[in-house]
């Protein structure tokens, strides 16, 4: 049996959608059905085992779409495993530590019963629109600060994890 991962996300600039092909090609590498997909376009999750949720960050909350698909899918999250990651820090912060969840994602960590979360850097360049993206990139502070080794570390765990638990019979909740 095929074992098939949702990878899905809210990016307004595209660098948590990198974020999570990343996640979804290492988990193929891994022997896994991943699919990515945007989080907007995800209407239900029949057909999947597991999921992994990231969203960019914007002032301490995550992009609307990650937000709103957690909310809206709730029930069924709860019953499989889930995986969380946010992108955002534009320094070298989340390659340095371990950054905690923002509190509205902890939140929605515990509700979903997540197995984990990870912060990984995020990238805001010159592209950028809107008035306080491109104050933030004229300020000097844009850049991308994305780790994809470190991306790729936590996919390999989080696919080892995965494996292990359905191995020992983890209900799936999509099938």
């Amino acid at each position: 049996m095929s074992i098939t991962v949702l990878v899905t996300y809210g990016s307004k600039y595209g660098a948590t959608a990198e974020i999570a092909e990343s996640v979804g090609e290492v988990l193929r590498k891994e022997g896994f059905t991943a699919e990515v997909r945007r989080a907007g376009t995800v209407r239900a999750l029949a057909g999947y085992d597991a999921v992994v949720l990231g969203g960019a960050l914007y002032a301490g909350r995550w992009h609307r779409d990650a937000r709103r698909f957690a909310r809206q899918h709730r029930k069924a999250l709860s019953r499989m495993p889930v995986w969380l990651f946010s992108s955002g820090p534009l320094d070298d912060s989340a390659s340095e530590r371990d950054i905690p969840p923002a509190p509205s994602v902890a939140r929605t960590a515990m509700r979903l019963s997540a197995l984990g979360h990870v912060t990984f850097g995020g990238r805001l360049d010159a592209t950028a629109t809107g008035r306080m993206a491109r104050a933030i990139v004229n300020s000097g502070k844009g850049g991308d600060f994305r780790d994809f080794d470190a991306v790729a570390g936590w996919a390999s765990a989080v696919a080892r994890d995965l494996a292990v638990r359905l191995g020992e019979g983890w209900p799936t909740g999509g099938r």
